[in-house]
């Protein structure tokens, strides 16, 4: 696939992104689009792999590998080298529903396992898928496809992220009546409100929406299961449910001072910012304001860093994340061999961000907060920490040690909580009496997506946990053909 000689002859090249300075100044996405020219040189680069890793889609130490949605990568970069952007569609669409939002946000552990990331820098895949699927909608190649027959079937699914479009886009195209419930006011999840507009526009989330809309499926917004709508009402009036909730029950900090005011989940930052943005420019108030603010992220992950480039763009007065781990080495280390995830340190968006406005990355390593201590009207003022070692025993595990002396004092006046999620949130798995595992998700195998409540099924993060995007889409697709087996006999589906 490819040119033969590609990968010899042409380096690896990044998506061009706005000035760091400038792009602070406003919430557009930060990256920019490539020429042509630059993508068919990529393109070129992607080897006639015997077997090619970058579909695997599986998990390798509990890392991602892989396309978890099998894309046809090697064809259609092919396609994009020799121009025939079509073709390359196509393809493309075959295997995922929404290659606009997996070209924004998803990691890319189809890089990570690219064939030629054995010794030189990967292809750049999720630059190419995203290029392609700008290219069908300015081309007007993606149009309303809407489906010749219906089967009378209907089906409800809760929750309107990724898991849920996507087995709503399966099923709507099986010519079974689809309707979304969402508790929020516009559908999404948290392709709307959980990622910044700067990484996904939201303009990007409505078109897709509009889209689904003319397709023939229903959007039903601002309806909670349990308080607007019962379980109870939704499985007598439709064949099938699908739970898509997500798994957005929050980990808390439990810690001295954890009820100071400036405290906050990070979700509860990013989301109140985004609805802010989208209802108002933020005019209303209605958001938390880090403006002339120290203000201190603790957690090391994608959501930690979404804090920090908001943080950013309303104007903190400085801003550092906290991570346990040490850092990352910048080269794969033995333990790490590819076709693992490559564990290696990289700079995104939000730390680009920060050290051109503040001169300097703004994580901290191996760094615990040992309290949160505000003042006499009960506001946040500072946070104490402990430097840590991260050390392994004799039976090779990991363990973190304090290190005597390294204790800290930081200013902060905001706090933001972004140390992961502890699975599903119950009510609405509780409405449906559908039966969760030790980790609080739905009990519902992989690959069959039944719950133990006849017609109730499963899938995304409320399935496996918090997961990626690309995963979401997996199960959304897979739930969707387990269901209409389930109400057909048989399916229609791949």
């Amino acid at each position: 696939m490819g040119k033969a000689t590609g990968f010899l002859e042409f380096k690896r090249e990044e998506a061009a992104e706005r000035e760091p300075l400038t792009r602070l100044n406003d919430w557009k996405e930060y990256s920019a689009p490539f020429s042509e020219d630059k993508l068919s040189r990529q393109g070129a680069r992607c080897m006639d792999c015997a077997t090619p890793f970058c579909h695997i889609g599986t998990e390798i130490n509990g890392f991602t590998s892989g396309c978890p949605i099998h894309n046809l990568i090697p064809e259609w970069n092919d396609l994009v080298y020799r121009g025939r952007w079509k073709e390359a569609l196509d393809r493309l669409i075959k295997t995922n529903n929404f290659p606009e939002f997996t070209g924004r946000v998803c990691p890319a552990p189809c890089e990570g396992s690219c064939n030629v990331a054995i010794s030189d820098p990967a292809v750049t895949i999720k630059n190419i898928e995203k290029a392609i699927i700008e290219k069908g909608f300015e081309n007007g190649w993606i149009t309303p496809r809407i489906p010749e027959k219906r089967t009378g079937k209907r089906i409800a699914i809760i929750g309107s992220g990724p898991a849920g479009l996507a087995s709503a886009d399966q099923l709507n195209q099986a010519g079974h009546s689809v309707t979304i419930y969402e508790r929020a006011d516009r559908p999404g999840g948290l392709l709307t409100y959980g990622i910044p507009n700067m990484k996904l526009d939201k303009g990007i989330v409505e078109r897709r929406i509009n889209l689904l809309s003319q397709e023939g499926i229903t959007f039903i917004t601002n309806t909670e299961v349990g308080k607007d709508i019962t379980a109870e009402e939704l499985r007598s009036q439709y064949d099938a449910v699908i739970l898509c909730v997500g798994a957005q029950k929050q980990r808390d900090l439990v810690i001295e001072g954890r009820d100071s005011k400036g405290v906050h989940l990070a979700m509860d930052y990013l989301t109140t910012s985004t609805k802010s943005y989208l209802d108002s420019n933020f005019e209303d108030g209605q958001f938390i304001n880090a403006e002339g603010k120290d203000v201190i992220v603790i957690g090391g992950g994608d959501t930690g860093a979404d804090c920090v480039a908001t943080a950013l763009r309303q104007k903190c007065k400085s801003v550092v994340q906290f991570g346990k781990h040490p850092k990352l080495p910048m080269s794969r280390t033995k333990e790490n061999m590819w076709p693992e995830a490559p564990h290696v340190f990289t700079m995104e968006y939000a730390y680009e961000e920060a050290e051109a406005k503040f001169g300097s990355d703004p994580r901290e390593y191996s760094i615990q907060t040992k309290k949160l201590v505000a003042d006499e009207n009960g506001n946040l003022k500072e946070l104490h920490t402990i430097q840590m070692e991260k050390l392994k025993d004799e039976n090779g595990m990991y363990y973190f040690r304090e290190i005597p002396g390294t204790e800290k004092v930081w200013p902060a006046q905001l706090v933001f909580i972004a140390i992961g999620f502890e699975g599903a949130e119950q009510p609405v798995l509780k409405q449906f009496n559908v039966e969760t595992t030790a980790r609080n998700v739905v009990a519902a195998k992989y690959g069959n997506f039944q719950t133990n409540i006849e017609g109730v099924f499963a899938a995304g993060d409320a399935r496996r946990g918090q997961s990626l995007i690309v995963w979401a889409i997996n199960e959304g697709r897979e739930a969707a053909r387990e269901v209409d087996r389930y109400l057909m006999g048989s399916t229609v589906l791949v």
